[in-house]
């Protein structure tokens, strides 16, 4: 949780929360990061997709925005699940010039008739996350090559790479990222250090990451080293 949050549902000062976030941290009952804390357990519980979108809203906004910055009229863009890639989408109304290829039904509900050439991908839907993902949409992906692919991820650790709760959405993360000229890796600094069930993708097939400020500086370092640019929103 973050540190505003805990002050407005617990009703006391940042002051009072940090002091209790350190002394439960020196006892191994959480850990600390920048502008929170998270569970000792890294391996976390995946909410519904309201509930995800809800989290870290405003962060959300600011990666999306400055994603977008990095992307050109005729490209062919890969839109993965997840609310912040769907950020993103609410922003490409316009652009005509533009192919999107999706298996996100919120992004595709977002975009359609909203100006890109839009390509959904078959596949089995997951309700929790609103996606197509599985063995079918190897159907289409592998016919395709995309220029980037702007993906999310449910979180993020220097050891493990990408992972995420499910083995069929992690399998089409993975086929997508090989599809891609560039893979833009967009997950708020919540995600960091933390790990789930599968793998979903390895950290030398992304090439850039965007974030927000609440990174700690020694994993953008680490980041760096491995040749991966990190840009914070």
């Amino acid at each position: 949780m973050r540190l505003e949050e805990l002050c407005a549902a617990l009703g006391v000062s940042q002051a009072t929360v940090r002091r209790d976030l350190d002394a439960l941290a020196a006892t191994g009952r959480l850990r600390r990061v920048h502008g929170g804390a998270v569970a000792v357990d890294e391996r976390l519980d995946e909410p519904q997709f309201d509930a995800k979108a809800g989290a870290a809203a405003a962060e959300k906004v600011r990666i999306a925005e400055r994603t977008v910055e990095l992307l050109e009229q005729d490209e062919t863009v890969y839109l993965d699940s997840g609310s912040t890639v769907l950020a993103v989408a609410r922003l490409l109304h316009g652009w005509t010039r533009l192919t999107v290829v999706t298996n996100s039904l919120p992004a595709a509900t977002e975009l359609a008739g909203r100006g890109p050439r839009l390509i959904v991908i078959g596949g089995e839907l997951r309700a929790t996350s609103r996606a197509l993902v599985g063995p079918l949409t190897r159907l289409l992906l592998d016919e395709l090559r995309v220029d980037r692919a702007l993906m999310g991820t449910f979180a993020l650790s220097l050891e493990d790479g990408l992972t995420t709760t499910d083995p069929s959405e992690a399998y089409t993360k993975e086929l997508v990222m090989r599809r891609a000229r560039e893979v833009v890796l967009l997950a708020d600094s919540t995600k960091m250090g933390t790990r789930s069930f599968v793998s979903a993708g390895t950290l030398d097939r992304v090439h850039t990451i965007v974030t927000d400020a609440g990174i700690d500086e020694r994993l953008v370092r680490s980041l760096t080293r491995r040749g991966i640019r990190v840009i914070t929103a």
